[in-house]
């Protein structure tokens, strides 16, 4: 099963409770902190590794005790655990967390108007023509973002990030059976895509190699 938890940032504004959790993260992770100009930034990866922790802690891991690799493209891997895949997100108030024991990939986006124009540029025609079949701006606007976090979610799952043009390969909407199609030739592997609209604002978007054993539903982490 892959489960995909997530944690609101803003409560690390409270800096107590910001230098409490960070003692929880790994070397690795709180150098990457360290390194981040702005709260807010800093904010959302103390969240991403706190929300990781959480999702390790389901296999009796913690997140202080992992070290890491990357992948050719620098996707971040556990050295010691190559049967546990993971994807971090985050995005204004949230970060999440998706792992499994497939390759995942996950994207967090909140929704803001005015950024159609990166859809003309970047996506692939099928896309476009499925996001303008409609005629509401609001709408139209909300399927690009599930485009755009489905197509980031992709990217991740594969590991290429974005050496991987985004028009290369294409999502494919089937809303009346309810099912969502990757075109691509990257590879001849099979990848399911889910999406999640459980937080207000934003839409997140989860994708795995050859499964559909994926949640149906985002789960909060709440610190104690």
């Amino acid at each position: 099963m892959i489960c995909t938890y997530y944690i609101e940032v803003t409560q690390f504004d409270n800096e107590a409770l910001f230098q409490e959790k960070l003692s929880l993260l790994s070397p690795y992770r709180q150098q990457k902190i360290a390194l981040l100009k702005h709260r807010k930034d800093k904010n959302r990866s103390i969240g991403a590794g706190l929300v990781l922790n959480y999702a390790l802690g389901t296999y009796g891991l913690e997140e202080r005790s992992m070290e890491y690799e990357f992948g050719e493209w620098g996707k971040p891997i556990l050295k010691y655990q190559p049967c546990i895949h993971f994807s971090l997100s985050h995005s204004g108030d949230y970060a999440i967390c998706s792992i499994g024991e497939k390759r995942v990939g996950n994207d967090i986006e909140g929704v803001r108007y005015g950024r159609l124009k990166v859809a003309d540029r970047f996506f692939a025609q099928e896309e476009l023509d499925w996001m303008y079949a409609v005629q509401d701006e609001e709408e139209i606007t909300q399927r690009m973002f599930r485009i755009w976090t489905m197509k980031e979610s992709f990217l991740k799952a594969t590991g290429k990030g974005i050496s991987l043009p985004l028009n290369e390969f294409a999502l494919l909407v089937d809303e009346e059976n309810d099912k969502i199609r990757v075109k691509h030739r990257f590879n001849a592997r099979y990848y399911y895509m889910k999406e999640y609209g459980g937080i207000p604002g934003y839409r997140v978007a989860v994708c795995c190699e050859e499964s559909n054993d994926v949640a149906q539903s985002l789960i909060p982490v709440y610190l104690s």
